[in-house]
Formats: structure tokens, C-alpha cells, sequence
């Protein structure tokens, strides 16, 4: 059994321990990383799932980001630890967030990734919306929190610090 509760500064460590044995070695180089550098993420949205004996068991990350001038949140990384794979916590984790980013007034979300997996939370792929390079733009994916809110969203996405 695992309990959902927002990251806090004392977490951060254990958190990206966590995402270093999910992750390859070369996480940091993707372009995804380029957009968060020396950004703060969207607190409200970094979520963490501990077990009843304290153990981090899995944890999601939101950024502020702009596709052309528009605001969006980019979703990643979301993680959960292999011990703990196959038991619904990083949809759990997803579907929380999703939920906590409408109840905020957030319109929409993007996230680099496999559409198969993503499709089931809602995610389509998006058309006209460009990462840095080298992005497969085959994995840029979308949800629309508010009905219609990738309509008309294009352009390149880029960097925006948050102030969070």
C-alpha cells in the first residue's frame, strides 16, 4: 500500500536516486532536461509515493514550459521503482496529477513518450509541437485538461521560469 503526498525539499535527494535507477545513465543529456535547467518545477504537482514503512516507491515531476507563447506543463519524469513495477502506482501517480493540474486551472500537459502506454490517460500525439532536437516527434504527446486546449497550439517548445 502506498500513500501520495507532495515532494518536498527534503526529498529531492531520494527522488533523483530514484529516477537514477529507472533511468539510463544519460538521463539528464535528453532535450527534456534542457527545458528544466535552473527552472523550478510546479511544487503543487510533484507528487511522491511512499509505503507504510517510509520506502519511496515512486514520484512524478511537472515544469512550466511555452509552445510558441502559450503556457503548458510538461509532465516528467515520472518513476517508479522496479520493486514496485506492475502495480498501478505510476498510473496512480499520473491520474493524480492529471486530476490535481484541472483542480489548479491548468489547460493542458505535454510529455515525451510512448503513445501506446499514455493513450490510456488520454494522451494523443501532437501535431506542430516541437522539441529541442533529438526528440522522435513521434513521442511528443498532449492532454488537454479544459476541452479543445491543444487546438490552435503549435510552434516551438522553450524554456520559462515558473517563479514556483
Amino acid at each position: 500500500m502506498f500513500v501520495l503526498k507532495n515532494e518536498t525539499a527534503e526529498d529531492w535527494w531520494e527522488v533523483e536516486a530514484l529516477y537514477d535507477t529507472c533511468f539510463a545513465p544519460g538521463r539528464t543529456a535528453l532535450s527534456s532536461y534542457r527545458l528544466r535547467e535552473d527552472v523550478s518545477p510546479v511544487v503543487a504537482l510533484c507528487r511522491i509515493a511512499r509505503d507504510e514503512t517510509g520506502i519511496l516507491g515512486g514520484a512524478i515531476r511537472y515544469w512550466p514550459v511555452l509552445v510558441g507563447r502559450v503556457p503548458v506543463l510538461l509532465l516528467g519524469p515520472v518513476a517508479v521503482h522496479p520493486t514496485a513495477q506492475g502495480e498501478g502506482l505510476g498510473a496512480a501517480l499520473i491520474r493524480d496529477t492529471l486530476a490535481r493540474a484541472a483542480e489548479l486551472g491548468h489547460e493542458r500537459v505535454l510529455l515525451v513518450g510512448d503513445e501506446p502506454y499514455y493513450r490510456r490517460f488520454g494522451f494523443t500525439k501532437l501535431h506542430g509541437v516541437e522539441m529541442p532536437p533529438p526528440t522522435n516527434p513521434d513521442r511528443v504527446l498532449g492532454y488537454e485538461v479544459v476541452d479543445g486546449a491543444w487546438q490552435d497550439v503549435t510552434g516551438e517548445v522553450t524554456r520559462i521560469d515558473s517563479g514556483a
